[in-house]
């Protein structure tokens, strides 16, 4: 019984996906340090957090542009080979932060071309990795494969920032970027062991990038199912995710400091512990077979999850609601992914994923400008309340308009031969 109720580990049966996850754990555990040192390193060169805010939006750019870019490159090109530069790219981008910070250059414009370099390299691994997935693993294991990859992102993201805190202070900034740098090699060897993944041929494979672009636009506004799943997905996303509110949350509603303290560090960290701990009992959903309608209620029972921290007066609840988010998001992120990657013809994956990175990096940074705008008009309750509400109003109505959703699953891929 526990057997079934801990980290579904089928897809690593499979030789190729097994060598990449192992990599991937290498590097999240060794090469997410720069998640902090750069912020970090910014902030002190130019003694102002507007430069990490600069530094955000320059990341954000060219991680979209890149995801657009390399999504065309995915359904034109071979796939191990785009994978293999980008990787290559990033520990490049790693080396020369481990460069200037040795040198002590302190030049706030070269860590922001860096800073480009790093999003680049990001949108185009995230986007291509999208596509490799689905032809690495059969179709009945995509939610388990997606699962344990989004355990180790997750876990990447919590011990490398927690880990560079502790030791910025001991080694300084430049032995994390070292670190980081040591720790892509892993990540190359397993993508160069891949086998070759050319995409399937195609007439638009002649086309120009931007007119394959557009393509993949067209192709995604066709089908009601996709657009119904990146629907509800950026419902929850633009509508539930309150963090710009944390720290007025934490100061004013749970009577932290000024500027930090306890209560800010536990609301940032409850989320992603709701994550990883899901992640480590994935069998209880991956071997469902209603992807569809288990998307649907992770996103309506996210929504009710951030109502009740709009409601919330004390501290406790509030870090249980936002552990109890991050459990359903996993699921919601596990099965949005499998159903889009099944769900896509192979010719197009690459386009498909492109947006789909730019609905998943663009999401978030909508809802901090929507809730940081509205929450001094209406107050931080209201607006976190509302938000959850309208994310459950959301996937009721698309439920409603797109009822094959509800019934989209397993069964239907099989039925259909999609994947």
């Amino acid at each position: 019984m526990m057997r079934g109720l801990a980290v579904d580990r089928r897809p690593l049966a499979i030789p190729a996906f097994r060598r990449m996850w192992l990599a991937s754990v290498v590097c999240a555990m060794g090469g997410s340090f720069s998640l902090a040192a750069v912020p970090t390193q910014l902030f002190t060169m130019a003694g102002s957090s507007a430069a990490v805010g600069a530094s955000a939006i320059v990341s954000f750019v060219a991680l979209v542009v890149a995801a657009l870019w390399t999504g065309a490159l995915a359904d034109r090109e071979d796939r191990r080979t785009i994978l293999l530069a980008a990787h290559c790219g990033l520990a490049l981008t790693y080396a020369a932060l481990w460069v200037q910070s040795a040198l002590d250059l302190r030049s706030v414009p070269v860590l922001m071309v860096l800073v480009g370099c790093q999003g680049l390299a990001f949108g185009a691994i995230m986007t291509t990795m999208g596509a490799v997935v689905p032809r690495l693993v059969p179709v009945e294991l995509l939610p388990a494969a997606n699962s344990l990859t989004s355990l180790v992102r997750y876990a990447g993201s919590i011990l490398g920032p927690m880990l560079a805190g502790v030791l910025i202070p001991f080694v300084g900034l430049g032995t994390l970027y070292l670190f980081d740098t040591l720790a892509l090699p892993a990540v190359v060897w397993a993508v160069a062991r891949l086998p070759r993944i050319p995409p399937a041929s195609s007439p638009a494979a002649r086309r120009s990038t931007i007119a394959q672009i557009g393509d993949g636009f067209r192709y995604l506004a066709g089908s009601r199912l996709l657009v119904a799943v990146l629907g509800i997905d950026l419902a929850a996303m633009v509508f539930g995710m309150p963090i710009a509110l944390f720290p007025e949350l934490a100061e004013r509603t749970y009577g932290g400091p000024a500027g930090g303290g306890p209560a800010l560090g536990m609301l940032y960290a409850a989320y992603p512990a709701g994550v990883f701990a899901i992640g480590l009992l994935s069998g209880t959903f991956t071997r469902a077979r209603r992807h569809g309608l288990l998307m649907a209620a992770a996103v309506a029972a996210w929504g009710v999850t951030v109502i009740v921290l709009g409601l919330a007066q004390h501290l406790w609840l509030a870090l249980a609601a936002l552990v109890a988010g991050g459990a359903v998001n996993f699921v919601l992120s596990t099965f949005r992914n499998a159903i889009t990657q099944a769900l896509t013809d192979d010719a197009m994956r690459g386009r498909i994923q492109g947006a789909l990175t730019v609905v998943l990096i663009g999401g978030p940074q909508l809802a901090n400008l929507l809730h940081g705008t509205a929450a001094p008009i209406f107050g931080t309750g209201v607006v976190i309340c509302a938000g959850g509400l309208l994310a459950t109003v959301t996937v009721a109505a698309v439920v409603w308009r797109v009822p094959e959703l509800r019934s989209y699953g397993l069964l239907t891929l099989r039925a259909t031969g999609a994947g």
